[in-house]
C-alpha cells in the first residue's frame, strides 16, 4: 500500500511537467514498438503513469492496446486527456508486481517502471507476470537507468541495468536481442540516462 500511496500522491499533486520522466514524444519507446510489432499485435505499457506513448501510438494506428498503472490517478488523467479515444484503450489499475494477466500480449512495454523493483520477491513477482503474460514468440521492452543514469528517482532508490545485468535478470525466461542507450533530457534541465532492453520470449 505505501508505494501506491506514493504514486498516488505524486499524480494528484504534480503537474504534466512537474516530474523528471515527463515526455512529449516517447521517440526511443515509438521507434522499438514500431520495428518490433505490427498494429494489431496485443501491446502492453506497464508502469505508464500519464506517458504520451498510448497517445502516439493510437495516432500510429495502433489498435490493441493496454495501459497499466498503480496509480488511479495517472490513469484518470490520460483517459480525461484522450477524450473519446480513451473508450480504444484497456486500463488497468494494478501494481505490476501483482498483476495476474488474463490475456497474452506480444509486446509488453515498461519504461522507468521495472527499475524501482529492488527487492528479489518483487523482481520474481514481475518476472511470473511477463512469463503468464507474453505470447509465445512475444517481445519485451524494458528501459531503466543505466550504470551512467541517477541512483534515485521520485525520491526512490532504483537499479541501473547494463548488458549483464539484464542477462542475468531475465535468463531462462527471454533472451536480450538488442541494447539502446539513449539520454532523456528532463524538464529541469539535466540529463538523465537509459538503457533500452529488447528482449524475445
Amino acid at each position: 500500500m505505501e508505494r501506491k500511496e506514493h504514486w498516488e500522491k505524486i499524480y494528484w499533486e504534480k503537474e504534466l511537467t512537474e516530474v523528471s520522466w515527463y515526455q512529449p514524444r516517447p521517440e526511443t519507446s515509438i521507434q522499438l514498438i514500431v520495428e518490433n510489432s505490427s498494429k494489431d499485435d496485443a501491446i502492453i505499457d506497464i508502469g505508464a503513469g500519464d506517458s504520451f506513448l498510448v497517445d502516439n501510438l493510437l495516432e500510429l494506428g495502433y489498435t490493441n492496446i493496454s495501459v497499466l498503472d498503480i496509480s488511479a490517478n495517472a490513469i484518470s488523467r490520460v483517459k480525461k486527456r484522450l477524450g473519446d479515444k480513451a473508450d480504444l484503450v484497456t486500463w488497468i489499475i494494478s501494481d505490476v508486481t501483482e498483476f495476474i494477466p488474463t490475456t497474452e500480449y506480444d509486446l509488453w512495454h515498461d519504461r522507468a517502471a521495472f527499475h524501482f523493483l529492488r527487492d528479489e520477491v518483487d523482481v520474481k513477482c514481475y518476472k511470473n507476470a511477463v512469463n503468464k503474460g507474453l505470447s509465445q514468440n512475444g517481445k519485451v521492452i524494458i528501459g531503466a537507468f543505466s550504470d551512467s543514469g541517477p541512483l534515485k528517482c521520485s525520491g526512490i532508490e532504483i537499479q541501473q541495468y547494463n548488458e549483464a545485468s539484464f542477462k542475468s535478470t531475465f535468463e531462462g525466461l527471454l533472451t536480450l536481442q538488442n541494447i539502446v542507450n539513449t539520454n532523456h533530457p528532463t524538464p529541469f534541465d539535466t540529463i538523465q540516462n537509459f538503457n533500452f532492453g529488447l528482449f524475445q520470449r
